[in-house]
Order: C-alpha cells, then structure tokens, then sequence
C-alpha cells in the first residue's frame, strides 16, 4: 500500500501565503516554525466534482487546533476557502483531489522555541495533488504497534498538530513486519486508531469504535456515526481491547484520504471471512453516496 507518484502532479502550483508557486521551487523558511518543532496545525481534504466533504468542519477543527497551540493569528475561514480555491483553479482540479492544508505559527526572528519569536503572523500551505483514495477496497492488514497514543493528560489529541513522529514510528513497524498500517493502543491497552486513521469494528450487527479519548475528533469518522444513527444501523462509541478487535466479524478504517476501507487481517488474524462484510459494505456505499451530493463548492 505504497503511494506511488502521479504524473498529472509534474507541474503542481502550490499555495504559500497566496502566492502560487511550482512544487519544484515551493519552499517555506528554515526559520518557519513547522520547521523548527512541527510548531503547526493541518487538514486534509477531498474534493467530489467541484466539492469539498464538510469543509466548514474541517476548517473548524484546524481553527480549534490554531487556538489550543494559543496561535496569535488564525486567518478566517472565509479566507483560507479562497485560498483553497485560488490553488484549484490554478491547477485546473476539478475531481479527485486531496488538499493538505497547513498553518503554522509561522516564520521567527530568531531559531528557537519560544513563540514570542514569531513576530510575522502564520504560515498558509495549500498543496493540491491528484490523488483517489489510497486504501485497497480489497483488505488491508494491521499489526500492533508498540507506540502508545497519548492520552490528554501527555498531549490533547484534539489537537490536530504536525509533529507525526508518533505514526511514522508506528508506520515504520507495520512497514518492517508487512503489514499495511499499524494498529495503536492507548496507554491503557485499548485501541485508539491506525497510524493514519479511525477504526470501527463489526460484531452481531453492531458497529463499534472508540471514545475520542487517545485518538482526534475524525471528521470521516463522525460522518459514518451520523450515517448509522440515520439508516438504523446499531452503534457503539466505547473501549475496545484488541481481543474484540480479533474477534470481530467486520473491521475498517476512515479517513479523508483513504475514505472507507476494508481490514481483513490484524496480527495475523483473519477478521471475519477475510473479505469486507456487509454492514462494511453497506457503510461505504452509503458514505459514496454522501460525499456525490454533500459539500461546499469550491472549483467547477
């Protein structure tokens, strides 16, 4: 499950505080505070046929995030979303593209922690690429992780922040073992989320994920809640231990970049029959049909 390069990416513009520039020149100052201590806060976003999925919500959490790292500046939404569509309308994208949109405290007078030092106002990335969904609809494979999420009590998760360290640890042990993705556990033992997204699990006809307690508030994650509550589908939000997890008849993730997809297999345990199952099933098709007619235009 390797991202591989697309082509149609060669001469993407790239959004740096408004000013559009060729991803082989883009470049942010080595003095900028995502640079020096992941000092920033990001979303990702997908854009159907002219649409963005929830924009207001995403743009909502980045705000939250901007306000608990006690940002002195966060542009509004309003002009993040035109800077969003400036970048689409450069690069003429229309369909099948995800959005990594960062804000960083910005840029220092000065190397440094010290938040005092940024005297400049925030950093704005839009980076547009082409890119479906990344996630084999076939079955994806986890391992667990040894790396623990933190609880709120280390680092509020809702804090949506840059500093990954934590998931590409995790992501280099499922890589080392073949494995797609890694399975995390909070620091009680219970499952939090992949490296890279939420997880649910199916067992007796009942979906089930875990409390926002080591994991951030998933904007996918909340839409696929809302889509059992609306078609009847019985839910659960609570812990979940990895011997639930194991003997689930159904498991999947959510995300923006990879949507819904199938996990067939976690440390070496088949999930169910090893193929995505029909609540599963059910699930991304009802979410397919979700984000063809939900979202705020942004390019046509």
């Amino acid at each position: 499950m390797l991202q591989t390069y697309n082509e149609k990416n060669r001469d993407v513009l790239v959004n740096i505080n408004g000013a559009l520039i060729h991803r082989n020149q883009a470049g942010i100052s080595p003095f900028d505070s995502a640079v020096q201590g992941g000092d920033a806060v990001w979303e990702g976003l997908r854009l159907y046929q002219g649409r963005i999925f929830r924009l207001a919500e995403h743009l909502e959490r980045l705000r939250h995030s901007a306000l608990a790292l006690a940002f002195a500046e966060i542009p509004p939404a309003d002009a993040i979303t035109a800077e969003i569509r400036k970048t689409l309308h450069a690069n003429a994208m229309t369909d099948g593209v995800h959005i990594r949109l960062t804000l960083t405290r910005g840029v220092k007078v000065t190397s440094g922690m010290d938040p005092r030092l940024n005297q400049s106002g925030p950093t704005l990335i839009v980076l547009a690429e082409h890119k479906p969904p990344v996630y084999a609809r076939t079955g994806l494979t986890l391992i667990t992780s040894s790396v623990r999420r933190f609880p709120p009590d280390c680092l509020d998760p809702k804090i949506h922040h840059c500093n990954l360290i934590q998931s590409i640890l995790a992501k280099i042990e499922a890589n080392n073992a073949g494995a797609d993705d890694a399975m995390m556990l909070d620091t009680r033992g219970f499952v939090a989320e992949t490296n890279a997204t939420h997880l649910f699990f199916v067992e007796g006809g009942v979906v089930r994920t875990s409390r926002t307690v080591a994991c951030p508030e998933g904007i996918t994650r909340q839409a696929v809640l809302e889509l059992c509550e609306e078609h009847g589908i019985p839910f659960e939000v609570r812990d979940i231990s990895p011997a639930e997890a194991y003997r689930a008849d159904e498991c999947f993730c959510s995300g923006t970049m990879g949507e819904l997809a199938p996990v067939t297999t976690i440390d070496g345990r088949r999930i169910g029959t090893g193929e995505a199952g029909p609540v599963t099933g059910r699930l991304m098709e009802l979410f397919r049909e979700l984000t063809a007619r939900e979202g705020t235009v942004v390019a046509g």
